[in-house]
């Protein structure tokens, strides 16, 4: 297809049309990508439940993907291309046939930059985080590309296969162990309390649920029932299991094979559907369902109840895209109900879905009381709950006061003496702003109590702030660290300064309680992306770990940042099209925040991960401070300033000891060998708490001497140097080199080469002078000498005539 200067900013259109229609639940983890023979399979793209029908919006999707699959291809150098894509369109559209996308050629080459066309003077993101490194370079260290290779020929792969599917209804099955191991550590009781919630609260009107329990053998106890009314859900939680058997044995496979025959029941098909899978077996046999559990096409969310939970479990849900959770059986009682929270419908539709503003656990003395605030936020506020629960016989006292002050008293609360628990639904849309909840335990004894709040959208017109916790990978091993990560968003912006503070729990041990940071620094790439992360390495154990994220956001403090609308991509300065550089419009710059009324918190349950070869006992320091990544260099008359973040003692925590800083002419030199560029005095610089902003300033006269052999042999005034940096802690070890900064460094002439190249000019022409001179003066004396000899001649020749 022949493309016109005039056609990139169609695309650029349909980019931003794109971005804005699809669902942001398309990038979730485990989704089934996977590349095979150059190919990519799997490519889900999701429309959002909130876009109007638009038939063009389809062949748009179309055309810009296969478009977007010649391009990598060619970018790629041959290597992948789009195979399969899935467009998922929403129930409420109307169903069509959809055309197929046009055939046409795409002959424009678009490539990435490489080492030889890449700027690395440029002062750009790319630069400062792939230390000078051309894209294709950090493209090219992806496992995709070490698996593969350019495919032969010089022919171009085949234009994407695309499958229209039309979400329906949501189906959702229980799979629930009721084996006797379920009975230790109130596993059972706080299963029934999270389930009854999840029933009443956070599945969506018009899903299809049914319910299995198993334990040595799996048992229908609800087929598939659709929620239209609180009748409905009243009437499945009444199918919860009462109690644990006898048996010790959980057959988890039996289990999962009952539960697809309850999906299938519908149409004969269980593709599509959600399966949520509680046990706490110690099943070595869950890899005989796995084939039947990946070619069934039902996503599998696990929850893990203590450490004898089978080591497999997870397997099936990372092999069906599903979540997965582990809940310690001496963690907050709360955990299973916020894993439960985590788990929504799927359809995309963030206005529908119940929301967990408070998650509250605390061992109350009896005769006392908790009081404790909570925010409903100006965005959410239909279907608001308050949902108590206890572990005795008696439940507490219970008191709610609105923000107007009307008080709701135990009276008011719906109370399930069997499940101990008793919730609260506030009619109507709840009164914004500051919610007070009271708990008074009557009981003789302390007794854990709980609290969960939670809430749907208020209006259409406003998305609620929402928070996505999750981990960088699944497992990892000593020392390695584990990165943790919180999204948090309002709508398509992320959210800045709010309070964000991850719970990790181990099977064995107390809870490691760690605030999560958005300043692009150590485990954080980019600042203000409303993406909060940290590293987290205190493993006191082998094995699995629950991660918790709490959010916080006061208005004094915080603000709602504003990006450029459509795209959240990585700015990207230019690109090559047939051997042509072409460079973007600047980045524009975020425009100023709005303030939000209310402030407003969020729990998400960020699911689990796994961790192997933690040693027993006391171990050395093996933990080395994190890399510095947004190292900066500018030049103040005669002085150069560097600014960075400070690392940390272990990571980006703690205090380092000392830090290294060298630089050099050569980017070469510095980039591979660190050692040998020229070292800067820091001796009297020294690290400040990890998250600190740090300054220092040195004089490059003092190195420029040095820096001289690694210059061209050519005379310059003005010069490029690269800096770059790395930290040691107490037990000298030491990060990895920063990133590398760049600034142009000026050498005034001086005084004495003018006057030596003087002299040498006034020497040059006082020598051509003396040389002219002496040539004439012996000219001068050869013309003498032959007239004098001539003369003499003449008067010999006179005398023998005479």
């Amino acid at each position: 297809m022949a493309h016109g200067s005039n056609t990139v900013p169609v695309r650029g259109l349909k980019l931003v049309t794109l971005l804005f229609a699809l669902s942001p639940e398309l990038l979730l983890p485990g989704a089934g990508v996977k590349l095979q023979d150059n190919g990519y399979d799997g490519l889900l793209v999701a429309i959002n439940p909130q876009v109007p029908e638009n038939l063009s919006l389809i062949a748009n999707i179309k055309e810009m993907l296969t478009e977007a699959s010649f391009y990598l291809f060619n970018a790629t150098k041959r290597r992948v291309f789009f195979r399969t894509i899935q467009i998922l369109i929403p129930a409420t559209w109307t169903a069509h046939n959809y055309s197929k996308v046009k055939q046409e050629s795409y002959e424009k080459v678009v490539e990435f930059c490489n080492a030889s066309t890449h700027n690395h003077e440029a002062p750009n993101l790319q630069n400062q985080k792939c230390s000078l490194r051309s894209t294709w370079d950090v493209i090219a260290d992806s496992s995709d590309f070490h698996q593969s290779f350019p495919m032969h020929g010089a022919e171009l792969p085949p234009p994407p296969t695309f499958s229209l599917m039309q979400a329906g209804d949501k189906v959702i099955c229980l799979v629930m162990d009721v084996s006797k191991k379920m009975a230790e550590a109130d596993r059972l009781l706080r299963l029934q309390q999270a389930a009854e919630l999840y029933l009443m609260q956070v599945v969506e009107v018009r899903t299809l649920v049914g319910i299995v329990t198993f334990d040595s053998k799996g048992e229908i106890r609800a087929q598939l029932q659709q929620v239209n009314s609180d009748d409905d859900r009243r009437q499945l939680a009444s199918y919860l299991p009462a109690s644990v058997s006898t048996e010790e044995d959980a057959n988890t496979c039996a289990g999962v094979k009952r539960g697809f025959e309850v999906l299938e029941k519908r149409n004969g098909r269980a593709d599509g559907s959600v399966m949520i899978l509680v046990t706490s077996g110690a099943d070595e046999h869950i890899s005989n369902c796995l084939l039947s559990a990946v070619s069934s096409g039902v996503t599998i969310h696990s929850i893990a109840l203590g450490s004898s939970a089978a080591s497999k479990l997870e397997e099936l849900s990372h092999l069906t895209g599903g979540l997965k959770f582990f809940i310690p059986d001496k963690s907050n009682p709360n955990r299973m109900t916020e894993a439960f929270y985590r788990i929504s419908s799927g359809t995309g539709d963030i206005f529908q879905q119940s929301l967990q503003l408070e998650s509250m656990y605390e061992i109350v003395p009896p005769q006392q009381q908790r009081t404790n605030p909570v925010t409903v936020d100006g965005a959410v506020g239909n279907d608001t709950v308050f949902q108590v629960t206890w572990q005795t016989s008696r439940p507490p006292e219970m008191a709610v006061l609105d923000p107007s002050g009307r008080k709701y008293n135990t009276s008011d609360f719906v109370v399930n003496l069997a499940f101990r628990t008793a919730s609260l639904r506030v009619p109507g849309t709840a009164k914004h702003g500051r919610w007070t909840y009271t708990l008074n335990n009557t009981h003789p004894s302390p007794q854990a109590l709980e609290v969960t709040v939670a809430s749907r959208a208020s209006s259409l017109a406003i998305y609620p702030a929402t928070v996505e916790a999750f981990v960088e990978r699944d497992s990892t091993h000593f020392p390695q660290p584990v990165i943790i990560y919180a999204n948090v968003r309002k709508g398509l912006y992320p959210i800045l300064n709010a309070t964000v503070v991850a719970t990790v729990e181990p099977e064995a041990g107390d809870p490691v309680v760690l605030q999560l940071l958005d300043n692009g620094a150590g485990a954080d790439v980019i600042k203000n992306d409303g993406i909060y992360s940290r590293y987290f390495f205190s493993f006191p154990v082998s094995g699995r770990y629950s991660l918790t994220v709490r959010v916080r956001h006061s208005p004094s403090i915080s603000t709602l940042a504003h990006s450029v609308p459509g795209s959240h991509a990585m700015y990207v300065p230019g690109y090559i099209a047939n051997d042509n550089i072409h460079m973007n419009a600047p980045k524009q710059p975020g425009r100023r925040g709005m303030e939000v009324q209310w402030d407003f918190s969020r729990v998400s349950a960020g699911g689990s991960f796994s961790v192997q070869a933690v040693p027993a006992g006391p171990h050395p320091d093996m933990f080395p401070p994190c890399k510095i990544t947004n190292l900066e260099a500018a030049k103040v008359e005669d002085d150069v300033i560097l600014s960075w973040t400070a690392p940390g003692e272990d990571f980006d925590q703690g205090q380092a000891t000392s830090y290294e800083i060298r630089m050099s002419k050569s980017l070469r030199r510095i980039r591979d060998d660190f050692d040998k560029a020229i070292l800067v005095n820091t001796s009297e610089l020294d690290p400040q708490q990890a998250g600190t902003r740090e300054t220092f300033t040195f004089s490059p006269k003092l190195v420029t001497d040095e820096l001289e052999p690694e210059s061209d042999g050519e005379m310059q005034e003005n010069h490029m140097v690269y800096v770059a940096m790395r930290t040691l802690d107490h037990s000298s070890l030491k990060s990895a080199v920063s990133n590398i900064a760049l600034v142009s460094l000026s050498t005034p002439p001086s005084s004495a080469p003018a006057l030596s190249r003087d002299y040498l000019v006034l020497k040059g022409v006082l020598i051509a002078v003396g040389l002219i001179t002496i040539i004439c003066l012996i000219i001068v004396a050869a013309h003498w000498t032959l007239n004098r000899k001539k003369r003499a001649l003449k008067k010999e020749n006179g005398s023998k005539l005479l």
